[in-house]
């Protein structure tokens, strides 16, 4: 197989808001490029990208899936990612790799939360980007208001490229920037543009000529000189400014129908930058920084976007080719895990088909199985061990107890749980050494939930999601003198050990604090840590509802022995007698985790946002601007009350709200609330029983 030059790659990302036609598009644009026999279509469950049994049960992307295609001598690589919030991981990973975006939206007329957010990605992480208006076939598609309220939200940016005739459900459209008529169908074939629609296409062909003269100095000057260019002019420009960001092109047609198709994979070729110019930086082992260019002679560099696990092939890695040649049997160093990689079999990736090539070159992007170390971000290389900065996952903001619905197989989930990290890093899955429950944490409900079907799917095991204990501590704010007395006679030697003990309030960042101020050997010096080790065991259950007790000071003042009878047993029953009779004494309170929240959000739900904050409990720090009209506005408040506030924060936001947490602190817990912690306390020990 001859391989590709850089120059005639387009690696494109599908990004925008769920349910907007993504994978449709991608299906559509495979079929265009006879890369496919027939159109694929999402609800009928035989699209080529959503291919896992989740997805097509739930009829929406949950994975990143690739797929190549040959236009017009220009290889366009796909990678069609899903647009539900939850899986904003697949995003990250697509983008780390994609030289341009086309963010695909409904003729809705309106501006959707996910194209908005599309749109600030890319704006923020300077992708070249495109926008497809799909859905023009439907009966109230409206393209022109739809394209009105993403300009008004990106007025400097959005740049309308394309007039459709809406008869007959879009029968034909007018190209601004080559200033052709085409009917759909024949988008092969330009035509004069009609007498009815000069004047509107003269109109916006002038904006367009005004985009395409500020992407380039030369052009503008001409502009500035003439107040036109020729159409291979505004293409240069048009492209000049959609590499660095200053445009953002808009088109529109119908995915589904089949219409436009043909005329976005133009642009799509045209506009969008190739790989070839890509220079991207290295590290070596020595800290070293090297440029690394797209040249196909160079050292084999890649970098792992993505993992999943095949039934067939078995662990898959997707790549991109960032210099060199990659061809089977080349080892190569993955200085992320400090090991070497043998390259066995490799594959172009068309859904979930395996086309097998004898070699990759600089610039595609491709898969290889059966490595053993490699994981998403992981950099391999030929000569060198060189790592590139790693791919930076959402933080998981919503945990979630899990449990196995069948006692005995705990194992089996957690096993389950770790094959599927290979495929999705955005998730974590931690011990709570406070509640000793797992936690199972993500980025949101339906991730969490998707990858509870894929256990009982993958893996025939039952999990149940329950809402996280929170781990509350104890402590005391008063002070206290308690006797524990031991003593214990059975016939044979006896047990006798007497502690008296003095508690109070510790420092506040301290755990528990033993001091021995015993006189006079009223406690020999052997039995004095036996003591302390029986305050330790002690610590572990406060009296109120049983959570760990911390900020505690004891000190053993006085106590009693027996030369015969005393045993380092002895007063470690003692010490457990006096916690037990003097913490109740020492006006013993609860104690709950503060955290500090977060929140950037648009800036007309700042209202609601500072509303629901005050009813939980929360107290605003402060406000400050951020970047797109939002705010950022911090806040502390109790974690019993935020345990599923990335849920709440969508709803209240449409999904355009976004948060971080981070623990600060312990503080004491309202009575108000402390009655019904002790009560749910009593009734989880009553269900352990």
């Amino acid at each position: 197989m001859a391989l590709i030059n850089a120059k005639d790659i387009r690696n494109i990302a599908l990004i925008g808001h769920s349910g907007e036609g993504k994978t449709t598009l991608a299906e559509a644009i495979l079929f265009n490029c006879k890369a496919v026999d027939r159109q694929g279509k999402v609800d009928d469950g035989n699209s080529t990208m959503d291919f896992d049994p989740e997805e097509i049960a739930k009829k929406i992307s949950i994975s990143l899936a690739t797929a190549n295609c040959n236009y017009n001598g220009t290889k366009i690589n796909i990678i069609d990612v899903p647009g539900y919030f939850d899986f904003e991981g697949e995003l990250v990973q697509a983008l780390a790799v994609a030289d341009a975006a086309v963010i695909v939206t409904s003729a809705s007329g309106s501006l959707t939360v996910g194209t908005e957010k599309a749109l600030d990605i890319c704006i923020a992480r300077k992708i070249p980007a495109m926008v497809f208006i799909s859905g023009l076939d439907k009966e109230n598609a409206n393209y022109t208001d739809t394209i009105n309220a993403i300009a008004e939200k990106y007025p400097t940016k959005i740049a309308n490229l394309m007039i459709p005739v809406m008869q007959n459900n879009f029968s034909a459209f007018v190209n601004v920037d080559d200033g052709l008529y085409y009917e759909v169908g024949s988008e092969e074939n330009g035509k004069e543009i009609p007498a009815n629609l000069a004047d509107q296409a003269a109109s916006a062909r002038e904006k367009v000529v005004e985009s395409a003269a500020e992407g380039d100095d030369e052009l503008m000057m001409k502009y500035l000189d003439t107040l036109d260019l020729t159409k291979e002019e505004v293409e240069k420009g048009l492209k000049a400014g959609i590499v660095n960001g200053a445009t953002i092109p808009v088109y529109g047609g119908s995915a589904l129908a089949n219409k436009g198709i043909k005329n976005l994979l133009n642009k799509i070729v045209a506009t969008l930058p190739s790989p070839a110019d890509d220079v991207v930086t290295a590290t070596d082992d020595k800290g070293n920084k090297i440029e690394l260019k797209c040249d196909p002679n160079a050292p084999v560099v890649l970098q792992v976007f993505k993992t999943i696990v095949d039934p067939f092939v078995g662990r898959l890695s997707f790549f991109k080719m960032l210099q060199g040649t990659l061809k089977s049997g080349l080892i190569l160093k993955n200085a992320n895990k400090d090991s070497e990689e043998k390259i066995s079999s490799i594959f172009f990736i068309k859904g979930k088909k395996q086309e097998p090539t004898d070699s990759i070159s600089a610039g595609d992007i491709g898969a290889v199985s059966k490595l053993n170390t490699p994981t998403t971000g992981d950099t391999l290389s030929e000569g060198k061990a060189l790592t590139l900065p790693p791919i930076e996952m959402p933080k998981p903001v919503i945990s979630m107890a899990v449990y196995a619905a069948k006692k005995g197989e705990e194992d089996k989930i957690f096993a389950g749980l770790s094959k599927l990290k290979d495929e999705d890093i955005s998730f974590a899955v931690i011990k709570n050494q406070d509640t000793n429950e797992m936690l199972l944490s993500g980025v949101g409900e339906t991730q969490l939930d998707i990858l509870c079907r894929k256990l009982r799917n993958k893996f025939g095991v039952e999990a149940v999601l329950k809402e996280p204990r929170i781990a509350y501590k104890e402590t005391i704010k008063g002070r206290s003198e308690a006797e524990g007395k031991h003593k214990k006679q059975s016939g044979g030697a006896g047990q006798f050990g007497v502690a008296i003990i003095k508690f109070e309030p510790g420092a506040e960042d301290g755990i528990y604090e033993f001091v021995d101020e015993v006189v006079g050997g009223a406690v020999p010096r052997q039995f004095i840590p036996a003591v302390d080790k029986g305050l330790r065991e002690s610590i572990k259950e406060g009296v109120l509802a049983g959570y760990p007790m911390i900020n505690l000071k004891a000190r053993l003042v006085d106590g009693k022995y027996h030369p015969v009878d005393s045993k380092e047993i002895a007063f470690v029953s003692a010490a457990k007698l006096a916690y037990g009779e003097g913490i109740p004494k020492a006006q013993p309170i609860l104690l709950e985790p503060i955290y500090q929240v977060n929140v950037t959000v648009p800036e007309n739900y700042m209202g609601d946002i500072l509303g629901d904050m005050n009813k939980r409990r929360g107290r605003v720090l402060g406000m400050e601007a951020a970047s797109g009209g939002k705010q950022i506005i911090r806040a502390e408040s109790p974690m019993a009350e935020i345990t599923k506030y990335a849920t709440d924060l969508r709803s209240m936001t449409q999904g355009r709200g976004t948060f971080t947490m981070e623990f600060l602190r312990y503080e004491e817990v309202p009575p108000t609330a402390t009655a019904k912690i002790i009560e749910d306390a009593k009734k989880r020990a009553a269900e352990a029983e």
